[in-house]
This record gives structure tokens, C-alpha cells and sequence, in this order.
């Protein structure tokens, strides 16, 4: 059993029934942050009902970790890094936050195909 990152694109897609990403969410350990759920909880009243949007947050609520303000600092300067792929700060957060655990940072997002410590999945 692994451990991934999923930033809020893995887990909106795992919700929405891609089967591809199965495996990380049921035979994995999938860590995120509020700031993902942030997003997923607003994709749900924008796209399905605010019953929904409760229940997605709910459930991940215990999957979230701790954001130091090291990890903020560190996350800002790969976002300057790369600012031509135009990183979102929460991205930018996962993926650093994926890299000080030595987890992969799952994703569908174009912005980190080919980037390191990337699992990608579409």
C-alpha cells in the first residue's frame, strides 16, 4: 500500500468515476489539505448540490495534513519557478508539500506532466 498526494484534480475526477484513479483512492493512502477540499467543496456547488459538495468534504476532512509556513515559502518559489505553466497556489502547495513527504503528487493537471515526483493520470 503506497502513499499519494491527490491534489483537488485527482480527487474531483476520482469522485466524478474515473476509473483510472481506483486503485490510488482504494487500494492507496491519499493524503490533501483543506485548501484542496477548498476547491473540490466549490466544484461540487458549482457542478452537483450542497449536499454533495458537505459530503466530499467531510469525507477527506481526515485525509488533510498540516501546511507549515516553510512549506507556503518553499511552494512560492517553485510557483515563480514555473510561473509560465501559471502553477495554481494550491497546486503549488501540494506538489511541495508531496516532495518534503517523498510521496508522489497525483494529478491530472497538464502543468506537472513530466515534473518530477509526479504521478500523472488522466
Amino acid at each position: 500500500m503506497g502513499l499519494f498526494f491527490a491534489d483537488t484534480y485527482a480527487i474531483i475526477d476520482y469522485l466524478k468515476g474515473n476509473k483510472k484513479y481506483k486503485k490510488y483512492f482504494e487500494e492507496n493512502e491519499v493524503i490533501t489539505t483543506r485548501l484542496n477540499l477548498m476547491e473540490v467543496y466549490y466544484s461540487a456547488l458549482l457542478e452537483v448540490t450542497e449536499e454533495l459538495a458537505e459530503t466530499y468534504y467531510d469525507s477527506y476532512l481526515g485525509k488533510c495534513t498540516d501546511l507549515e509556513d516553510e512549506t507556503i515559502k518553499r511552494a512560492m518559489k517553485f510557483k515563480f519557478k514555473e510561473k509560465a505553466k501559471r502553477i495554481s497556489y494550491v497546486d503549488a502547495i501540494g506538489y511541495q508539500i508531496a516532495l518534503e513527504k517523498n510521496i508522489k503528487f497525483l494529478t491530472g493537471d497538464k502543468q506537472f506532466k513530466g515534473l518530477k515526483n509526479v504521478e500523472f493520470v488522466r
